[in-house]
């Protein structure tokens, strides 16, 4: 049904996340774990950066969780260019099953939660999800190159430049160590309201996060205040305010319990941003390097994780159609470690 959730039992063995300058000079500068100040990577286009990034964050989740890349049995990757070229061509380099994604700022969550699915119910031992975005190259493909100069609106956000990348498989019993484990699920549905200005993509996905959370609390009995976090991808400053002024009127505040990776990753006042950051890699780079490590300590025991993404496309821009959107859910926890191997987390 529409308003099920699923079931999973999968935690997030590793991550890794890079970023470019602006997101280095941000609140969480210090937890990333790459990053080139001038967003090339050593590549010779920004498209081609933009799957450098995949290639070095998937290298470094493999090795920061000791797994040998013949083990991971499928990848799950996607990232906002036209066909998602910066994922093909960034894991080009892998032997490994390859499932292309294009869920626009949503492919973080949207890539979770299908590995957890299938390591959750033994397709496969373990699963790579990797996603990014990249200022530059999503500028040039859906609205105009760095050189024109175009002005923004205060609602504009800015895309993320980095990438994020996870390694998933079923958690296991009676751990030593804590892990950061994925409990449930909910899928988002498409859902248009009619906004069409690409300026202000935030009020375009807020709908589409509400209606993922509504139907989570109504088929749960869950509601905002059992978790310590409720976090969505990018809806920036703009969409996160609508978000929970609709979350409010049917009766679910969410209150000081909400935040946003667009409104988490820059300084509002410090930097120019506009209405927050965006981006498939908004989203990936914070679960990486702040909201993970804050459940693997204990910090955070219970979150909700939403990625919420705007599914327009230059053309469709274009033609003057209105922006379709979808929001993907995780309920993520703090599994602790067990004493001798009592107990399970499982």
């Amino acid at each position: 049904m529409a308003s099920s959730w699923i079931p999973l039992c999968a935690e997030i063995r590793a991550s890794a996340s890079a970023v470019g300058k602006k997101e280095m000079e941000g609140p969480l500068g210090d937890r990333f774990d790459l990053c080139d100040p001038d967003g090339r990577f050593g590549a010779a286009t920004w498209e081609q950066a933009e799957s450098e990034m995949q290639r070095m964050v998937f290298q470094t989740a493999l090795a920061k969780g000791e797994i040998k890349e013949e083990d991971v049995g499928a990848l799950f990757a996607g990232d906002l260019l036209n066909q998602c070229v910066g994922s093909a061509y960034g894991l080009l380099d892998f032997d490994i099953p390859y499932f292309g994604l294009y869920g626009a700022c949503s492919t973080c969550a949207e890539g979770l939660l299908l590995a957890s699915c299938m390591v959750s119910y033994g397709v496969f031992d373990l699963c790579g999800a990797v996603t990014s975005s990249h200022y530059c190259s999503a500028e040039r493909q859906y609205r105009t190159p760095l050189e024109y100069g175009s002005q923004r609106p205060p609602t504009a956000q800015w895309t993320v430049t980095g990438a994020g990348a996870f390694l998933v498989g079923r958690a296991t019993e009676g751990a030593k160590r804590p892990a950061a484990v994925i409990r449930r699920g909910m899928p988002g549905r498409v859902i248009e309201k009619g906004i069409s200005d690409v300026g202000n993509m935030g009020a375009a996905m807020a709908p589409a996060a509400a209606d993922t959370l509504l139907r989570f609390f109504k088929a749960t009995g869950e509601r905002p205040e059992n978790y310590d976090r409720i976090v969505t991808g990018d809806l920036g400053y703009e969409g996160g305010t609508l978000l929970c002024d609709l979350m409010r009127a049917q009766g679910y505040p969410m209150g000081d319990r909400y935040a946003d990776c667009g409104g988490m990753i820059y300084h509002r006042k410090k930097q120019d941003v506009h209405g927050g950051g965006s981006g498939c890699g908004c989203s990936a780079v914070v679960l990486s390097a702040y909201l993970l490590p804050a459940l693997l300590s204990g910090e955070l025991s219970r979150i909700l994780f939403l990625s919420t993404g705007a599914m327009m496309s230059p053309d469709s821009i274009k033609q003057g159609e209105s922006i379709p959107a979808v929001a993907h859910l995780l309920q993520i926890e703090h599994a602790p470690a067990q004493q001798n191997g009592e107990g399970a987390r499982v």
